[in-house]
């Protein structure tokens, strides 16, 4: 007996999917079309940009040309210019983590960022790249800011501002170095940085628990010898807040024809000079009633710091109401 068992043919329609819906009504007269085509897409499409702007000034391509690579070339897979492009490209995109690279590396847009259309470096080759740098080599990089700076004036400036200041840097983890900063009221590294007004020429990485000042004083000369040798007429002032208010350095500034403009902490001696102005904005603000702000100047002799040479103190009274009397200089 032969049995025989028939198939009916199933028929399998294949899913129709449709990219292009009309989901929300228009808005006015425009319609809302939601599309599902679009292919891969980034929310790093300013790393085209950045990419433009290495080109043009050629910092990470000269950077590489200062570093020493010692490794053995003909068994590397990354250069080092391409290690240098993906860790300060992913710095300025905001993955601070090398632990990002290890979706980032497999990322079409951040390859083209990179100018490499093969798969990125792992964390761990990051990691000892970051790791044989040296104080030498922050110096080379701190200089090549400075030579950036010169190389964007067509001719000399007649005057450059170095603004110093010091500020936190966050950390969540147990990194050396890292210390709980009272000011800032977290755990924190304590970078110096230099700008001369939207450039940034210098960027000096420090312990947390550091002199905001510390170093200030080197850093400056380094960059006032830098720029005399290119623009011997120059003038340079140097500013800071309170914290940079030390007397050394200000004295080799007046040795070095160098301005500047700091801060300066209160005490009893300048409270007695602003009291005349304080006592004339109350005056005005009882008579006005209005909020009073006076701008004035005073010599304060600065004793060991400076002798018997005065220097011109500027001071800003402001009154709001009669509890509320604050003075800056």
């Amino acid at each position: 007996m032969q049995v025989v068992i028939k198939i009916k043919e199933r028929k399998f329609t294949i899913t129709e999917c449709n990219t292009q819906l009309s989901l929300f009504p228009a808005c006015k007269s425009k319609k809302i079309r939601v599309d599902f085509a679009g292919g891969d897409i980034t929310s790093d499409g300013g790393g085209l940009l950045l990419r433009q702007a290495d080109r043009k000034i050629k910092l990470t391509q000269r950077l590489s040309y200062m570093l020493n690579d010692p490794r053995r070339k003909k068994s590397c897979d990354h250069r080092q210019l391409h290690l240098l492009r993906q860790r300060i490209y992913g710095l300025a995109l905001g993955y601070e983590d090398l632990n990002d690279h290890s979706a980032l590396r497999k990322d079409t847009a951040f390859q083209t960022f990179v100018e490499r259309d093969a798969t990125l470096a792992h964390p761990s080759t990051l990691c000892r790249f970051e790791n044989r740098t040296d104080r030498q080599t922050a110096l080379m990089a701190n200089m090549l800011m400075a030579d950036q700076f010169i190389e964007s004036h067509k001719k000399a400036p007649e005057e450059i501002i170095l603004d110093f200041d010091a500020t936190d840097d966050i950390v969540h983890g147990q990194q050396e170095g890292r210390f709980f900063h009272g000011f800032y009221d977290h755990y924190c590294f304590l970078p110096l940085y230099v700008f001369c007004g939207s450039q940034l020429l210098a960027a000096y990485l420090r312990p947390g628990k550091i002199d905001a000042a510390k170093h200030a004083w080197a850093i400056l000369a380094l960059l006032v010898k830098r720029f005399r040798q290119v623009w011997p007429e120059v003038k340079i002032v140097f500013r800071g807040d309170s914290g940079f208010c030390r007397w050394r350095m200000l004295m080799w500034c007046d040795s070095h024809n160098v301005g500047y403009i700091t801060g300066l902490a209160q005490n009893s001696r300048i409270n007695e000079q602003a009291r005349p102005y304080i006592e004339k904005a109350e005056e005005m603000f009882n008579c006005t009633q209005r909020k009073q702000r006076i701008f004035t100047s005073v010599r304060y002799g600065m004793g060991r710091l400076h002798g018997t040479k005065n220097v011109e103190l500027l001071l800003k009274l402001s009154i709001t109401n009669k509890a509320a009397i604050r003075v800056m200089w």
